[in-house]
């Protein structure tokens, strides 16, 4: 059971992953109301008592066929703002996919920086802290909120699933673009740890001008290498499905992409049955309903909020998780000290492919200060501890 000074509200668009994240600590959700109007406004409240508790609420930010992006944002937004209002001491956006994350920098002349104005929207609300997992560009993401922010990244739940199928065989790690360079040398690192043994690198070159990706370069060890190329996400595929083609023409042995968010647009169905490609990793970060693959596709099940935030993404059955520990007085302290124990992965679905998602995702419609990042103590220990 968790502390009576702790609730976690996850809102009805992220409720049933909510309750996932619950039902392995043993606890219930807490109570609130959401209600739409006829003209389509809402609002959102909570039931449960909050007043001098730490409150934690579960909203991923992706847009699917009922709400947008932008819908889920707003009602985050009001929510957290009801809870101050309540009198809520503190209170934590838990946002597995946080949106606008890709918008980081001015690439033209009055160029926005959406990240920095979603830092301030939820700043403004009263937000004291924002968890999320693997950002686009995590120097961006802690330059742009002011309040405490913990980034967490799924690398070791990849690597441990991996391990056992790589044993006899030689790796390289490779990057898709050279923006990705730094995420894809910290999975090579801890892989090559976990398999005790050096694993090679490599990068793609990328262009992109007026949305038209090019550059057909792979530098580094591929040839009768077992392959995986890191991203943070995956959106129609294009990136990972140019740099597999290359990999296979350098003679690779297999070619796997590992990407924390699957958003898999269109015209991702098409892209993603690319021949080079054996088989696309990626978490639940994004909900996939009714979602089959033929290419063994993996999907983490559960977030563990707190000390138990972690995610546990085999295509099988959920893991327990430790329960809350008492409140410590950093809510981010030890937040990666508790365990994930892995269990067997159940034989996925030999049919179906993912045109009925892309088709379905086509439908629905400052920095603080100019010098280093603002971060908290507690946020450095966490990220030694990952």
């Amino acid at each position: 059971m968790i502390p009576d000074k702790i609730a976690i509200f996850a809102l009805n668009a992220s409720r049933n992953f909510g309750k996932q994240v619950c039902a392995s600590m043993g606890c219930a959700l807490s109570d609130h109301e959401e209600r739409e109007f006829e003209d389509r406004e809402h609002k959102a409240r909570p039931i449960a008592e909050v007043h001098g508790k730490d409150v934690f609420v579960i909203q991923s930010l992706y847009a699917d066929l009922e709400q947008s992006a932008n819908d889920k944002l707003v009602r985050l937004l009001f929510f957290i703002g009801a809870l101050k209002d309540a009198g809520a001491a503190r209170v934590t956006a838990v946002t597995p996919y946080l949106c606008y994350a890709r918008k980081d920098r001015r690439t033209q002349a009055n160029d926005p920086i959406t990240t920095q104005y979603v830092a301030r929207l939820l700043e403004t609300v009263g937000t004291d802290q924002v968890i999320t997992l693997d950002v686009h560009n995590l120097a961006a993401f802690e330059n742009a909120f002011r309040n405490n922010k913990l980034h967490l990244e799924a690398n070791m739940l990849f690597i441990r699933h991996l391990v056992p199928h790589l044993s006899d065989k030689e790796v390289s790690v490779v990057s898709p673009d050279a923006g990705g360079l730094k995420r894809a040398e910290r999975f090579r690192q801890r892989l090559s740890t976990e398999l005790q043994r050096p694993v090679g690198a490599g990068f793609a070159e990328k262009y992109r001008e007026k949305g038209v990706v090019s550059g057909h370069m792979v530098v580094g060890e591929i040839e009768n290498k077992a392959v995986l190329i890191v991203d943070d996400l995956i959106s129609t595929g294009s990136t990972i499905a140019r740099v597999a083609d290359v990999c296979r023409a350098r003679g690779a042995a297999s070619v796997t992409a590992i990407a924390t968010h699957g958003l898999f647009v269109d015209p991702a169905s098409t892209i993603m049955a690319s021949k080079a490609l054996d088989k696309t990793m990626v978490t639940s970060s994004y909900h996939h309903s009714g979602f089959r693959t033929r290419k063994r596709f993996q999907s983490s099940m559960y977030w563990i909020v707190r000390h138990c935030f972690r995610k546990r993404f085999c295509n099988c059955t959920p893991v327990l998780s430790q329960p809350f520990k008492n409140s410590p007085p950093s809510i981010l302290h030890g937040a990666w000290q508790a365990a994930t124990t892995l269990l067997p992965a159940s034989p996925t679905s030999e049919t179906g492919d993912i045109a009925a998602l892309s088709n379905a995702r086509a439908q629905s419609a400052h920095v603080s200060k100019r010098g280093k990042p603002d971060r908290s103590e507690a946020t450095h220990r966490a990220d030694r501890l990952s």
